[in-house]
């Protein structure tokens, strides 16, 4: 599964942060239960843990984006789950517009 996240307008607040996933040990990795109406998943929560490798994108402009992996079902020591997410920016102006972004998630498919 790979994202594409992309600003709206220019991010000055809680910017997008992605982890290194070959940083992340396999229990910083919780499950959790997505729970909709009619449908029940799964995702992760992520534990801190001092040695995981965050970057962060801070003041992405609107024709900037971001293309990195969700996940990947295989299980041969690559990268599964890397984390993302936004945070709080304790550089960002106080008076900072709230972030408005896009997130596409695309499936990739390759033969076994």
């Amino acid at each position: 599964m790979i994202n594409i996240w992309r600003a709206i307008a220019p991010v000055y607040e809680s910017p997008l942060a992605v982890c290194d996933a070959l940083s992340m040990a396999p229990t910083d990795l919780v499950a959790s239960d997505l729970v909709y109406r009619d449908y029940v998943g799964e995702s992760y929560l992520i534990t801190y843990n001092p040695t995981d490798q965050w970057f962060y994108f801070p003041q992405m402009q609107p024709w900037e984006a971001l293309l990195f992996k969700c996940f990947d079902s295989a299980k041969d020591g690559r990268a599964r789950f890397p984390a993302h997410t936004g945070f709080d920016d304790p550089t960002s102006p106080p008076d900072a517009p709230a972030r408005e972004s896009i997130e596409l998630r695309t499936l990739v498919f390759y033969p076994t």
